[in-house]
């Protein structure tokens, strides 16, 4: 699989896809796009970049050990038009929700995934998210007498890495103008679509939107049951459509393939505050294979009765005064801190200064940050360059330099 030419900056990653079997990087470029127009409209901005068959997208806050070339063998395999990603769920909660942090302290509920597959579990059959599934899900019909089984799962959740076939998704984007989002609007569709052929599809749409199982075509009234009567499971994309004469012809309708991850594989979107605590958590734990560096960087100056408990992480270059203490906590480059200070819970950035006497629990201090002396944080997100004044008391704050 070769990764090249085209990228879209904020919304999402577009990796061109040829050789299976060659892996390199052959030239990176990046575009930017308004950040309004939502993943859809990204692609759609630079779809004149693209010009292979089958194209990867990768959402630029994807943190995960899943193979990008298992996935486009997947897709490749079954000549899908897309191929989600789907993992486990983290323990910790959807990575669709989490806790903003600062003041927000209730914990929003979960926003999880309802996906249907059919029992071999190769094929995406249905997906609804968020406030889809609040309330009811519904399944359509003609796809239950297409299936005659499916398996509905909600403990997998869609990782934002697809491999798409790049005539079709152009086709759509070109088509529904509106659609802004992979994920809400053109994946659900070609899921929703992906049992119609081109002859009955304008007949089952309108049959849908009126709430009616019976499609119309000119000459015939056919039951989409009917139609899908005779589908099996392992070849249930091939759909029986009508000649003019009323005679059966069997053709095949574009596939929306699922690739599952291993339980054993890393994915989380790092889409919130608390994400962010949650993964550098995670990579100097349990899932400290995804780290390059060493979790101690090389010549630390730690002073003395200074501790650095387990998962922690002090970057290249960083110095610790006399008898502070580090507690499951990520410290960046070349940070200057004082004595007696207390990290716990916490992220500090790279060239930040602390001063003599801190303590910092649960909080978020951004690059180039100067905490001065006996400075308390709690549950806090201190901005980048902010300066913290001696003595300040703060809890479930966000601080930041005001823009001029």
């Amino acid at each position: 699989m070769m990764l090249t030419n085209r990228c879209t900056l904020r919304n999402s990653t577009c990796l061109h896809m040829q050789n299976p079997l060659i892996t390199y990087v052959q030239s990176i470029s990046i575009a930017a796009v308004p950040e309004d127009i939502g993943t859809a409209g990204a692609l759609r901005a630079i779809s004149h970049y693209l010009t292979a068959k089958d194209i990867l997208v990768v959402s630029g806050d994807l943190v995960s050990d899943v193979s990008p070339g298992a996935v486009a063998a997947t897709h490749r395999r079954h000549d899908a038009v897309v191929t989600a990603t789907l993992c486990c769920v983290p323990i910790s909660g959807s990575s669709e929700s989490g806790s903003s942090g600062g003041k927000d302290k209730t914990k929003k509920p979960g926003r999880y995934n309802i996906i249907g597959l059919d029992p071999r579990k190769q094929f995406l059959l249905h997906i609804a998210t968020g406030a889809e599934i609040e309330k009811d899900t519904r399944l359509q019909k003609h796809l239950l007498h297409a299936v005659g089984q499916m398996e509905i799962r909600s403990d997998l959740m869609d990782a934002h890495m697809y491999a798409f076939k790049r005539s079709v998704l152009q086709e759509v984007l070109d088509r529904k103008d509106t659609f802004q989002s992979l994920k809400q609007d053109v994946v659900p569709y070609l899921v929703r679509s992906q049992l119609k052929s081109e002859a009955v599809l304008s007949g089952i749409r309108q049959a849908e939107e009126d709430g009616n199982e019976k499609v119309s075509f000119p000459n015939n009234q056919v039951m989409v049951s009917q139609i899908l009567a005779n589908a099996s499971t392992p070849s249930f994309h091939e759909l029986y459509s009508m000649d003019p004469d009323g005679s059966a012809q069997t053709r095949k309708t574009h596939k929306c393939c699922a690739y599952i991850a291993s339980s054993s594989s890393y994915c989380v979107r790092l889409n919130s505050i608390q994400a962010f605590m949650d993964i550098n958590r995670d990579v100097t734990g349990e899932a400290d294979h995804l780290l390059s560096d060493n979790v101690i960087g090389p010549s630390p100056k730690l002073g003395t009765k200074t501790t650095v408990g387990p998962h922690c992480m002090l970057g290249e270059g960083s110095e610790m005064g006399d008898k502070c203490q580090v507690k499951r906590s990520v410290i960046g480059r070349h940070c200057r801190i004082g004595s007696h200070v207390k990290v716990v819970n916490s992220v500090v950035m790279n060239h930040v200064t602390i001063g003599d006497g801190c303590i910092i629990q649960g909080s978020v201090i951004c690059s180039n940050v100067q905490l001065q002396e006996r400075v308390v944080l709690k549950d806090c997100q201190v901005g980048a360059g902010f300066v913290v004044t001696a003595g300040s008391e703060y809890k479930g704050e966000s601080l930041a330099r005001k823009e001029k």
